[in-house]
């Protein structure tokens, strides 16, 4: 029915529950041979893995750009990706509020899909809740992924030194203020959509070629200046990106000056940054612009020392300020 809603009855393992799954889910991501049992079982092709697991609540669920299963895919797959791991399986839960929209939730898991479907990795097992109306907003995801160790260039993030380039592959702060947007909590009113997307195409077309990255974040909650914080204190050293270098969209500073934040702190779910050797700097621009998702990176940076754990801006002026972690929350729900 085109109204049908979500019920309590669906979460109680009968009839209604098995419909649900076979009519959304498995039509969905199908029902491939891992799926024989109460667990997924699947080959290794290497002995070193990585698993992720993320829990996804973003409000609101659909937003320009995306919905909340494309960026369950897509920050999954992303924090495998950023570790230098070929991402493989994903799982996939569900917790469901009694009333949900049963035509909302297909167009979701649809998007999953297509998600996974673009970023080459298999939905391999999954789990849905029920809750009573009103215990949560809609609909939360959960997604854990696999993926495996990079054959032949893995990444050494103790191998970096002064001189390594920063670089970013795009505008930042797109999904925060995407977000904010579509809430329509502040008055912001915008056709900015979200940078949400899987990044391990981009990346494998970088880590494929270049023997010298040093390591890879994706700056999601914290934004830029929080991620390369967080590089600069874990493995002690100091860098210094320069703001007139850091590529922003007009629309996202002009937010920001009418509502007060710093696009540097800024949620972000399809940006990637890289550290690499001074001398592979020319060849991972070339690579990234080359592809759709990164034809706006920009080297914003590099490391200036190894002893102080240190994150500096040089303004347009030439001076500099210490930056730090974001203090507080800036947007709740962006993920």
């Amino acid at each position: 029915m085109k109204d049908e809603r979500i019920s309590l009855a669906h979460g109680d393992g009968g009839e209604l529950a098995h419909n649900l799954i076979q009519d959304v889910f498995v039509k969905a991501f199908g029902h491939n041979e891992f799926a024989r049992f109460d667990a997924a079982v699947f080959p290794s092709p290497s002995v070193k893995m990585a698993v992720t697991t993320d829990s996804f609540v973003v409000k609101p669920i659909f937003f320009p750009g995306g919905n909340i299963g494309k960026l369950a895919i897509a920050g999954t797959v992303n924090d495998l990706a950023v570790s230098g791991m070929i991402p493989q399986y994903l799982t996939a839960g569900f917790i469901i509020e009694e009333g949900f929209k049963v035509k909302e939730l297909k167009e979701i898991v649809h998007s999953m899909a297509e998600e996974a479907q673009k970023a080459q990795v298999q939905i391999v097992a999954g789990d849905t809740k029920v809750v009573e109306r009103g215990s949560i907003d809609g609909l939360y995801i959960n997604t854990t992924g696999i993926g495996f160790i990079h054959p032949t260039h893995p990444v050494q993030p103790e191998l970096m030194d002064e001189g390594d380039s920063i670089i970013v592959n795009g505008t930042i702060g797109d999904h925060g203020i995407a977000i904010l947007g579509a809430r329509g909590e502040l008055g912001i009113k915008t056709e900015l959509q979200s940078d949400c997307a899987a990044l391990n195409g981009l990346i494998a077309s970088v880590i494929d070629s270049v023997d010298g990255i040093r390591i890879m974040r994706d700056p999601t909650r914290g934004g830029l200046a929080t991620t390369l914080v967080e590089i600069a204190e874990d493995f002690g050293i100091s860098m210094e990106i320069e703001n007139e270098e850091i590529p922003i969209r007009s629309e996202v500073k002009g937010a920001c000056d009418i509502l007060g934040f710093d696009p540097l702190y800024l949620a972000n779910e399809g940006k990637v940054i890289f550290i690499v050797k001074k001398e592979q700097e020319a060849q991972v621009l070339q690579l990234l612009k080359q592809h759709e998702l990164g034809q706006n990176a920009k080297v914003i940076g590099h490391i200036t020392g190894k002893e102080k754990g240190t994150l500096h801006l040089k303004t347009g002026l030439g001076s500099t300020r210490k930056l730090h972690r974001l203090s507080g929350m800036m947007l709740p729900r962006i993920c």
